[in-house]
C-alpha cells in the first residue's frame, strides 16, 4: 500500500492541521506580547489581549481535529482496499 502513495498527496485533514498550526502560532505571539510588559515593568495590556492568548488552545484543537480526520480517512481507505 505504501508504494502506491504519492509523496505530495493531500489527506483530508491536512488543511485543518495547517490552519491549526497558524492559529496556534498567532496565539503564541499574542502570549509573548501579553506577558512581555509584566517582565519589563511596563503597563500591562488590556484584558482582551489575554483572551487572544487563548488562540493557542483553539489552534491546538483545530490541529487535533485535522489529525483525527486524517486518521479516519486512512482507516476508510484501508478498509476499502481490503475489500
Amino acid at each position: 500500500m505504501r508504494d502506491k502513495t504519492q509523496p505530495n498527496s493531500a489527506v483530508p485533514g491536512d488543511r485543518l492541521i495547517r490552519a491549526g498550526v497558524v492559529v496556534f502560532f498567532l496565539g503564541a505571539v499574542a502570549t509573548l506580547v501579553t506577558v512581555a510588559p509584566l517582565f519589563l515593568g511596563a503597563k500591562p495590556f488590556p484584558t482582551y489581549m489575554f483572551g487572544l492568548s487563548m488562540l493557542m488552545a483553539v489552534g491546538f484543537l483545530i490541529a487535533g481535529a485535522g489529525v483525527l480526520r486524517s486518521i479516519a480517512a486512512g482507516r476508510r481507505q484501508a478498509r476499502d482496499a481490503s475489500r
